[in-house]
């Protein structure tokens, strides 16, 4: 009797770890829902004379609902900050470093049934003098 559990054992083992692949358990092969995580806008900010500034704001605000998302720049010049929850309607943003200040620019979004994309996808602000 033993060395039948032990044969069938081993078996019964395997299958049940093979029947429980099939769940709809987390897996670390299965595709990852692309609509949960929000499209960004990069928004790179510079200088004048063309230098990327690190710890700039940036703010983009919703021009139907006023709704605005502020994000500060990497040490690249650069923030994604700014996402699709601002959407659909079109949006405006704004750099600001010390007391310099950019030209606004109009962002569009064009929506999908799972996301909103930007368009253009990325701005680039220049902080006037």
């Amino acid at each position: 009797m033993e060395t039948k559990w032990k044969r069938y054992g081993w078996l019964g083992l395997l299958a049940s770890v093979l029947v429980t692949g099939c769940d709809d358990a987390p897996s670390a092969n299965r595709h990852e829902d692309t609509c949960a995580e929000p499209m960004s806008l990069r928004v790179e900010v510079m200088s004048s004379d063309g230098a990327y500034i690190q710890g700039a704001s940036v703010t983009a605000t919703n021009l139907e609902s006023n709704v605005s998302i502020t994000g500060v720049t990497d040490d690249r010049g650069i923030t994604t900050a700014i996402n699709e929850t601002l959407a659909p309607s079109p949006i405006r943003v704004v750099a600001t470093a010390g007391s310099h200040v950019t030209r606004a620019e109009r962002v569009e979004w064009t929506c999908d049934e799972c996301h909103c994309t930007p368009v253009p996808g990325t701005v680039t602000l220049t902080l006037q003098d």
